[in-house]
């Protein structure tokens, strides 16, 4: 039989509604397969025992047996990926969809949309370079030191901060040195390593992005304090819930 919203008590609606959206944000960072085979485990086991899919059911197969993370790490975690979500939210860079701190793949996970705000001026890009320094400059204001949780691969934020400051240097036009030169760098590394001078340029506009992030994470520390509460405690936050504490510093309802 098929269901409908009509069938459905609007606060039952809304329930399951808020449910779905906090499924879907433990499952930041899984694939459509992923997600496939998550549902069709629950729904194996729920036959294997007779009664309805349940939430935990899912919960349970997006967690895929990991052992909690400890303490100390969950907090620098929520710290970490709130400081990205309050610059976001501070420099209006777009819609937030969500944090979670428990992703597949260990450590913290944002999902930040972005929209330029008339076009992409070197403003916007320098926004974007504040935003990505943010989780490190929540620690070092939180914590007092930073964890090598903001580098370490390819798309660490570091990594990202780097390709996009030596672009705006390089190829979008907003270089100190011949900005008018289109150079398509296939590797930022050895590019870097090859120009000391233009890596003390780039290091300068991260250090510019960096000292940005520490001013605006402290203008706005009630939000991360509030923000990190709320995150810790329930690992995973949908945009709704985000958004709420940005705005005006409420914890989100419980589910």
């Amino acid at each position: 039989m098929t269901m409908t919203s009509k069938h459905i008590e609007p606060g039952t609606l809304e329930a399951a509604v808020s449910l779905l959206k906090r499924l879907a944000t433990r499952a930041m960072g899984l694939t459509g397969a992923d997600i496939e085979r998550i549902v069709r485990q629950a729904r194996l086991k729920a036959r294997r025992e007779k009664r309805s899919i349940r939430y935990e059911d899912l919960e349970d197969g997006i967690r895929m047996d990991r052992p909690q993370v400890p303490y100390d790490l969950r907090w620098r975690f929520a710290i970490h990926e709130s400081g990205h979500a309050v610059v976001h939210h501070a420099l209006r860079l777009g819609p937030i969809h969500g944090l979670n701190i428990d992703a597949p793949g260990g450590g913290g996970y944002s999902q930040l949309g972005f929209t330029a705000s008339g076009s992409d001026t070197l403003g916007y890009r320098e926004d974007m370079l504040a935003m990505l320094m943010a989780g490190r400059a929540a620690e070092q204001i939180v914590v007092g030191k930073v964890s090598a949780g903001s580098g370490g691969s390819d798309d660490s934020d570091l990594a990202r901060a780097t390709k996009m400051a030596l672009a705006m240097e390089r190829s979008l036009g907003f270089g100190a040195t011949q900005p008018l030169l289109y150079r398509d760098d296939k590797d930022p590394t050895a590019v870097l390593d090859a120009n000391p001078d233009l890596a003390a340029r780039i290091h300068a506009r991260l250090e510019k992005a960096f000292a940005r992030a520490v001013e605006i994470v402290n203008e706005n520390r009630d939000k991360l304090d509030a923000l990190t509460n709320a995150l810790f405690d329930a690992q995973a936050l949908d945009g709704e819930a985000v958004r709420r504490l940005l705005k005006d510093g409420d914890r989100p309802p419980s589910v």
